[in-house]
């Protein structure tokens, strides 16, 4: 798959902010990487797609699987744009990251593709697959040791725990009590952007 990684400076000048949503934090910005130098004014369309093309980044996600899930938003009951992220927060590869067993999103697609993670004691290698309520998200027994997940939990411990979550840290499992709500999720988001973008 055609992954290509930015360099962070160039992001934060792109998106017009860090994207900062990782167990591991970030490091200090230098002055050069200052999202607010040499800013252009954006038209309306380039504000919604830069909203877009962060809610992208954030997430993980290419832009036909993202298209994809735009459909699937505007199919079901009420907001679009919540519903969206509702999407977004129930795929496998944002449920590990959100249950602390990876530092971020790509890291979790990692752990997913080589087979760590179980869903309902199966495994399951497909990062975008979507999780419903009652599903128990675990890691593989004979993962548990692995350095990278462990670092990862106890980074997690510091951090408040998603509420839609029931996270048991020592058995390694991530139950999803609930569809996360837009209540549950960062202010700083605006997919209401993202929604007047595809809906032109």
């Amino acid at each position: 798959m055609n992954r290509r990684q930015n360099p962070r400076c160039k992001m934060i000048r792109a998106y017009g902010t860090e994207l900062v949503d990782t167990l591991s934090g970030v490091r200090p910005l230098d002055q050069k990487c200052n999202p607010e130098s040499r800013r252009k004014r954006l038209s309306d369309y380039g504000v919604q797609l830069r909203e877009k093309m962060k809610l992208r980044k954030l997430y993980d996600v290419l832009e036909r699987p993202f298209r994809n899930l735009f459909k699937e938003a505007a199919r079901l009951k009420g907001s679009t744009g919540e519903n969206l992220l509702m999407l977004l927060e129930c795929r496998l590869k944002n449920v590990v990251y959100r249950a602390g067993f990876a530092t971020t999103r790509a890291e979790a697609r990692q752990l997913i593709n080589h087979k760590h993670i179980l869903v309902n004691d199966q495994i399951v290698n497909i990062a975008s697959f979507k999780v419903k309520v009652g599903d128990v998200v675990a890691v593989r027994d004979r993962s548990k040791q692995h350095g990278r997940i462990v670092a990862a939990l106890e980074l997690a411990q510091q951090l408040p725990q998603p509420e839609w979550l029931d996270i048991n840290a020592k058995a390694m499992t991530a139950t999803v009590k609930r569809l996360p709500e837009r209540s549950d999720l960062p202010p700083t988001i605006n997919e209401s952007l993202v929604v007047e973008l595809y809906s032109k």
